[in-house]
């Protein structure tokens, strides 16, 4: 499942769009004390006010929001797990029976709850519909009769959210002419953070994928293993953080006591930029032990073997068969997303830049050099270039 799918299922999520249909809406609420349910209800999506289906939207939308490996990640089941979740979302998925699909949703609640105590009351929201991708591209000329092809994707979607207090706020009574204080006692749902979710089945290739399922955590790089491992039954998972901070170890590993200079580091993140804008099209492209080797070979590391690479999985992952994620290794490359950190102050600069800089030293210090092409410019005042180096005297004779 891609940005590309993901994105088109979420702008789906609008009130009236004739290509999703909801058909059900199952709400269960959690104590956070005794961690039991305290009261579900189901209905038909329908019968929701606009604006309470409005509210919804946003938080489904919410859920499907996120970078991939960050906040959003596409698992696969793990095989003979007991109480297998994949053959319960499964049948929800098939049953035309409400109160069965409620029932197998109060299945994955309960495994929720076990050996779980959540900070707060949280509701649980799980809808089961329909959406539909049309085989063409829409065009604003196009006809409807194009709607008349289109991929069918039946679905089951969950939201996991937090409650808080209601604020306690002072009001003024036209009609009285008095101040009083605003006295709320029930909890306010926040739709619009949704700490956890997921989306099943995931989508390849316009094809329903029951294999896979996609979820969400509430923040980047947080994600759940107890919701992952033990209420979806899925396998364990590596984050874009991660990801990049292994293949570090790796590279530090083969580099030994050889130093990176930032020339090298530069090249490193430049191979493996083009190697995922190469592939922007397909599927996410990854770096097994051989690629590594020829990015580190032809970013100028030297003294770089398949032995060296080898050993550094062995010894990091414990894993010779590993593969990263291409785009999880480098910085964003088009932002400034390189931080250089320094007692006297912090930089931001893009990896591309990361060439212009240099750590040198000079009459016993070290410095910190950039090449810029104009002048810099500090609170609006523009600095005066200055000669780091001189020439020496002549010796007189």
């Amino acid at each position: 499942m891609d940005k590309t799918d993901i994105a088109h299922i979420r702008k789906q999520f609008k009130v009236d769009n004739d290509l999703l249909t909801i058909h059900d809406i199952f709400n269960v609420y959690i104590m956070k004390e005794s961690s039991e349910i305290y009261h579900h209800q189901s209905m038909p999506f329908d019968m929701l006010e606009t604006e309470q289906q409005e509210l919804f939207m946003e938080n489904f939308k919410k859920v499907l929001t996120g970078q991939l490996d960050e906040k959003l990640f596409e698992l696969k089941f793990q095989r003979d797990a007991e109480n297998n979740s994949q053959l319960i979302l499964h049948q929800g998925l098939l049953s035309n029976d409400t109160e069965e699909w409620k029932g197998q949703m109060l299945q994955l609640v309960e495994k929720m709850l076990k050996d779980k105590q959540y900070e707060m009351d949280i509701v649980v929201t799980f809808i089961r519909g329909e959406y539909m991708k049309p085989m063409k591209n829409m065009s604003e000329e196009a006809e409807e009769s194009e709607r008349d092809t289109v991929y069918s994707h039946p679905f089951i979607l969950c939201s996991v959210n937090k409650t808080q207090d209601p604020k306690k706020e002072l009001l003024f009574d036209y009609v009285e002419k008095e101040f009083k204080y605003n006295i709320v006692v029930d909890p306010i749902i926040n739709l619009k953070a949704p700490i956890s979710g997921f989306l099943f089945p995931s989508i390849t290739d316009n094809a329903s994928d029951v294999n896979h399922i996609l979820y969400a955590a509430g923040k980047k790089n947080e994600p759940s293993y107890h919701f992952i491992e033990d209420v979806l039954n899925a396998e364990e998972i590596m984050t874009a953080a991660q990801d990049k901070l292994v293949f570090e170890e790796i590279v530090k590993n083969v580099a030994g006591d050889q130093a990176i200079n930032t020339e090298t580091l530069s090249n490193v993140y430049e191979e493996i930029h083009q190697m995922v804008e190469e592939n922007e099209e397909e599927e996410r492209p990854t770096l097994d032990a051989g690629d590594v080797e020829q990015v580190l070979t032809g970013s100028g590391m030297e003294d770089v073997s398949s032995e060296k690479i080898t050993t550094a999985f062995k010894t990091v992952l414990d894993d010779e068969q590993y593969e990263f994620k291409a785009s999880n290794v480098i910085p964003k490359y088009n932002s400034k997303s390189i931080k250089i950190e320094t007692k006297i102050a912090d930089i931001k600069i893009s990896p591309q830049d990361l060439r212009h800089v240099r750590q040198v030293h000079f009459s016993g210090k070290r410095y910190l050099m950039m090449e810029v092409e104009e002048n810099t410019v500090i609170e609006g005042f523009e600095m005066i270039p200055e000669a780091l180096f001189q020439k020496a005297p002549e010796d007189n004779e």
